[in-house]
């Protein structure tokens, strides 16, 4: 499997498990593919309006401390 279907497969585990954000990848200006993203759309999954980091596990650890944050804020 190459890098980029890896990325991809990866970029479906995160918005089946992450209903409440939009995921995608950002292109930097050169072509090559950058930071992964996600932007809230349902308030009730998260805090922060944006996320972005350099990796999709630190994208994954960052949406499930959002997760966390809406629970309390929400209770």
């Amino acid at each position: 499997m190459d890098v980029r279907e890896r990325d991809e497969r990866e970029l479906g585990r995160l918005r089946d498990d992450f209903g409440g954000w939009r995921i995608w990848r950002a292109v930097k200006q050169d072509g090559r593919l950058g930071e992964w993203v996600a932007s809230l759309h349902d308030p009730s999954a998260g805090v922060e309006p944006t996320l972005m980091f350099p990796t999709a596990p630190l994208l994954r650890k960052a949406l499930l401390r959002q997760a966390e944050r809406a629970r309390v804020r929400i209770r």
